[in-house]
């Protein structure tokens, strides 16, 4: 069994910035994911609002800071968290087949997309329903697509998938758009991109792939029925936070709580970024989460020795 001072959970901007200050402020350092480290931000096309960087796609921005927390010793491992207890000052944990001790923990597992629930949806997954445009915006090359939620990822994604698609279809839910004005903007002077803003998505059609998207008015209740072949769905996350469970306090949507120090209500352990519960979930927010858990870690386990 590996021995280490600290495992970090979870590879995106949190985990990583974690990563990164805490193998720099000397602590034995392993970053465990069940995916390519990046989380979320890795299918993001570009960011424009992570300071001191005008533009960058998601990929980019999170190979280096994987390779800046490598540099000072972090190591990062695929693996995805199986178990995790404490026993006395020990937390143990098995990820996928290789089990690992540390000091301390700092939980990063972030978010996965949430789901409609709508009849077709998952039978219809991967064969025409999507929830990264970078992963498949390719595939729908001159279709029509459909894209669920005008909020800043929604909106940001279809950006980049007018650069493949003949049209796009927003679908949201509320009367408004809840994502950011420039964005919104950039997507309004596109002739071939359309808003069905107060509508809900009922079901989507097809048999061996996605036919149709059927959407009700909220206003008028009038059902209509669009034919495209893709569906991408962008209607917020869940927190990834299950492992952990039944060693931290968590709120109702499952967001764990912390002080301002990233700590749980289990001592030594931490949590940092999108699975932690705050006002806004951004790389930016993210970074300094990881960066306050990370120092929090290591006055942990100094005072551990002592």
């Amino acid at each position: 069994m590996d021995r280490v001072e600290l495992v970090v959970v979870g590879a995106g901007p949190a985990g990583m910035t974690a990563a990164l200050y805490a193998a720099r402020g000397g602590l034995s350092t392993v970053v465990y994911d069940k995916g390519m480290p990046g989380g979320l931000i890795a299918s993001t096309d570009r960011i424009e609002n992570y300071p001191g960087v005008e533009s960058i796609s998601g990929f980019e921005l999170a190979g280096r800071m994987r390779k800046q927390a490598e540099s000072f010793g972090a190591r990062f491992r695929s693996g995805e968290l199986k178990s995790i207890r404490k026993e006395g000052s020990v937390f143990s944990m098995d990820f996928s087949g290789e089990s690992v001790e540390s000091k301390a923990v700092i939980f990063a597992a972030g978010s996965v997309p949430r789901k409609l629930g709508v009849d077709g949806e998952e039978r219809l997954t991967g064969r025409g329903v999507s929830y990264c445009a970078t992963c498949d915006g390719p595939f729908f090359r001159g279709k029509d697509i459909v894209v669920v939620g005008c909020g800043s990822s929604g909106l940001q994604e279809g950006l980049f998938l007018l650069g493949f698609v003949r049209s796009i279809t927003y679908v949201e839910f509320l009367p408004y758009v809840t994502g950011e004005r420039v964005l919104y903007e950039r997507n309004k002077e596109r002739e071939n991109v359309s808003f069905l803003l107060n509508h809900k998505v009922v079901r989507i059609e097809g048999e061996d792939s996605v036919e149709s998207v059927v959407v009700v008015d909220r206003r008028t209740g009038e059902e209509k029925r669009i034919s495209v072949s893709g569906v991408f769905i962008y209607v917020g996350f869940l927190p990834a936070s299950g492992p952990v469970a039944g060693l931290v306090e968590r709120d109702k949507d499952g967001y764990i709580i912390t002080d301002e120090g990233m700590a749980t209500s289990t001592p030594g352990l931490f949590a940092a970024g999108d699975i932690r519960k705050k006002p806004l979930r951004q790389v930016v927010t993210a970074a300094s989460d990881g960066a306050s858990a990370a120092f929090s870690a290591i006055e942990y386990i100094k005072e551990l020795g002592k």
